[in-house]
């Protein structure tokens, strides 16, 4: 068996607080989530990192944190009715994001300077160490320009473009992540490189993130809202209306019936993707990773469309939180499944 530069029981526990960064991520994101989906990403109007951890602890701080929200145009345009009780529901959801988020990175600095002093470092580990930390850094910051967008001119809601960039640093953040724990647990005997897979793979994988960018579009905009049927989208195959806006490139991103339209499209040329991935799985070892988990995208992707077919269905009135989470929720596991299947078909080099 080879021995590999990084694999070894002194770099385990580091790999295991990188998988715990992954939950933890893919649970910010799912907590970013429900927070867009309440309208509740802008009721806290500072960013203040270390004390904005502690919520208002009496009516005159309270008092305080509403009359910062009630200057909002999202306040003075669609929420004059809402008490300071309304007040505390849409701020319990934003302020357990932002206190997720502190969580995170003290999870990230306390274990870092412990496994520093444990010497449990390589020196192969110190350059992705430092992007690691870098990619946290502009999530935070990332996250703050989406949030300040919602807080001027006329705007309710965040600036859904914004909020796709949000979405998407999120997921380069979980994916190097992920991949950086793969690099400290998956030896260079348990890969299995099969060539002809891996371009589909690729094709996939891009079309995924063009996808999950489309996904914070549709939360955005609530464009499940403007066609709440399938398989037709408002009785049509193809509806109507799609170019209407000039130029012609604005449909694509802010035409509710485009962006659904494009959604759905994209979906379903993952489903055929996915499906020949699976297919072209069986060409690796029997006994290999590669090959016991050569479906797994594709199973995903299965549960991924149900639920966002189910989602779009009950969209009628207003968007379902639980559903929309779920299937945004497993939209994460199909790109660390894809990510899991680039790195396992690799070919075994040194690292």
């Amino acid at each position: 068996m080879p021995t590999d530069s990084l694999v070894s029981p002194q770099t385990k526990p580091v790999a295991i607080w990188l998988l715990v960064g992954v939950f933890m991520i893919m649970g910010q994101v799912w907590l970013g989530g429900i927070t867009r989906l309440t309208g509740s990403g802008l009721s806290i109007t500072q960013w203040d990192p270390i004390m904005g951890a502690i919520p208002p602890l009496n009516h005159r701080q309270w008092m305080h944190v509403f009359e910062l929200y009630q200057q909002t145009p999202q306040y003075q345009l669609e929420n004059r009715n809402f008490t300071l009780q309304d007040f505390k529901h849409i701020y319990f959801w934003e302020w357990l994001h932002r206190l997720w988020a502190r969580a995170l990175g003290v999870v990230f600095i306390v274990f870092f300077v412990i496994f520093l002093l444990q010497k449990r470092f390589t020196r192969a580990m110190v350059g992705p160490l430092i992007i690691l930390f870098i990619l946290g850094g502009l999530q935070g910051l990332v996250g703050w320009i989406m949030v300040k967008s919602g807080l001027v001119g006329e705007r309710t809601r965040v600036d859904h473009v914004k909020l796709a960039i949000h979405f998407i640093t999120a997921m380069v953040l979980l994916v190097y992540t992920f991949w950086f724990a793969l690099l400290l647990l998956i030896r260079r005997d348990q890969l299995y490189a099969v060539h002809s897979l891996r371009g589909w793979l690729g094709v996939s994988l891009f079309l995924l993130v063009i996808q999950l960018a489309y996904g914070s579009f549709m939360a955005g905009l609530h464009a499940a809202m403007a066609a709440p049927t399938w398989p037709d989208i408002n009785g049509y195959a193809i509806p109507p209306g799609l170019w209407k806006d000039h130029p012609m490139w604005r449909n694509l991103i802010n035409n509710v019936i485009t962006v659904q339209f494009v959604h759905r499209l994209l979906a379903y040329l993952l489903f055929i993707l996915l499906l020949i991935v699976g297919w072209k799985g069986r060409q690796a070892s029997h006994t290999s990773l590669l090959y016991r988990t050569r479906w797994l995208p594709f199973a995903i992707a299965c549960l991924q469309i149900l639920l966002g077919i189910l989602t779009v269905l009950h969209s009628h009135v207003h968007i379902p939180i639980a559903l929309a989470v779920s299937h945004q929720f497993v939209g994460m596991l199909l790109l660390l499944s894809l990510i899991w299947m680039l790195f396992i078909s690799r070919e075994p080099v040194k690292i």
